[in-house]
């Protein structure tokens, strides 16, 4: 058999390297995007005009923003899918989505792999993006031969929606451990300690922690929450439906994550086209 067919949704600050990686594996790619920069970035995949045109392919890859992008723009896509077209789903979000999107499917049993991952725009374009990959073991095979593109390591956790369960849980562990490091830097600050200084030393400290390094890596405390704290509502959120649907315990944690020096409660979130420019720091740890 040739290369897969690829269908692909969502090329944003993550998805377009993605697009770049799967062309130069020999992957032909049909790509819808909205932006005409990105069309023009990445004239070798042929460009279809509608989301739905994407369903023509061996696996259709999708990296939108939210559950509800998910549920606006693919259920046409399931519905126009073969039988043997496989949706690979990056977007980290409810795993009942998927479930509501399956039965649009024939036979309302589509073939859906989630794909949660973690990695910034810079791992895509090494091809060492960390992939998660839920469902279906011969869903799970053929959606391997084409996120290995751009992802090493690729790890299987079990049936559908299990890759967005532990990657929901990755990230309310890290917005508990984002609060509890921003929390210790206002702490330095009234006790007179600068913030760079605090932070150098975290980084090669037992209390270090990913968190510690994003937030000097965004160029301070104050520039991390503010460009975190909209993607982290959104998982926490997601995160704790989850929970509650399955009748899961998960109110420490989430305390942890929701109090401290970033409002994380649950006000409306304006939903993006496509994945945004600060998706780049969000995607470090998703």
């Amino acid at each position: 058999m040739g290369m897969p067919t690829v269908g692909f949704l969502g090329a944003g600050q993550i998805g377009e390297p993605m697009v770049e990686r799967l062309l130069a594996a020999g992957h032909r790619v049909r790509l819808h995007a909205r932006r005409a920069q990105v069309r023009e970035r990445l004239p070798d995949a042929e460009l279809v005009a509608e989301p739905a045109e994407v369903a023509d392919s061996d696996v259709v890859v999708s990296c939108l923003y939210s559950d509800a992008q998910m549920l606006d723009v693919l259920p046409a896509v399931v519905a126009a899918m073969d039988a043997r077209t496989v949706l690979v789903s990056h977007t980290t979000g409810r795993p009942g989505t998927l479930d509501r999107l399956a039965a649009y499917g024939p036979g309302g049993r589509a073939a859906i792999v989630d794909a949660a991952f973690s990695g910034t725009a810079d791992a895509v374009r090494a091809g060492r993006l960390v992939v998660c990959l839920g469902g279906e073991p011969e869903h799970v095979a053929r959606a391997r031969a084409v996120v290995g593109a751009y992802a090493d390591p690729v790890l299987t956790t079990g049936g559908r929606g299990s890759a967005l369960r532990v990657k929901l849980l990755n990230n309310l562990l890290f917005a508990a451990i984002s609060q509890l490091t921003l929390g210790a830097v206002e702490t330095g600050r009234a006790l007179g300690i600068e913030e760079s200084a605090l932070l150098d030393v975290l980084a090669v400290s037992s209390g270090g922690s990913a968190a510690g390094r994003y937030i000097t890596a965004r160029g301070g405390a104050e520039s991390f929450a503010a460009t975190v704290a909209p993607y982290l509502r959104k998982d926490l959120d997601a995160c704790a439906d989850a929970a509650a649907e399955a009748g899961v315990d998960l109110s420490t944690l989430l305390t942890a994550a929701r109090h401290g020096p970033i409002p994380l409660g649950r006000p409306p979130l304006p939903e993006l086209s496509e994945l945004s420019e600060t998706e780049l720091l969000h995607e470090d740890h998703r």
